[in-house]
């Protein structure tokens, strides 16, 4: 059962975004900074209050991410990025993003801290923040 509705178009959408922010850290990776973007759409809180679908999601401006921003990120998502992003917009959650809304890669170790948002681990080489469970209590769910 999906988290959030989504359609084959957003779910491409969601692909290509999880291949172009983290191909380089692997398929744990894509899958982690999936479940930022799923979460920025359950949470419908912060920075993302009004985003209700992946397509939203994945082009808010300002706030959104690099990767649209780049030629690159019109590849065409390949089979193995739709499996992961399926399997995210199904509910496949892990550690340190399973509640995260924001991530970045640092040119060193993690701030304890980005923007008042809480580090809840690195993967590889991207930071994970969380907000605070009162803040956005539809990430917690």
């Amino acid at each position: 059962m999906p988290v959030i509705n989504t359609t084959t178009e957003q779910t491409r959408l969601l692909a290509r975004l999880m291949r172009d922010e983290a191909e380089g850290d692997g398929q744990m990776g894509m899958i982690l900074v999936g479940n930022v973007g799923v979460n920025r759409v359950r949470g419908n809180c912060l920075d993302f209050e009004g985003i209700r679908n992946i397509r939203q999601m994945v082009f808010q401006s300002p706030g959104g991410f690099e990767a649209v921003q780049k030629p690159y990120f019109y590849q065409p998502a390949r089979a193995q990025d739709m499996r992961l992003a399926r399997q995210v917009i199904r509910g496949r959650l892990v550690h340190p993003a399973r509640n995260a809304l924001w991530f970045f890669k640092p040119p060193a170790e993690c701030p304890g801290t980005w923007f008042n948002q809480t580090n809840s681990g690195r993967y590889k080489s991207h930071c994970f923040y969380i907000p605070r469970q009162s803040d956005c209590p539809s990430v917690y769910h």
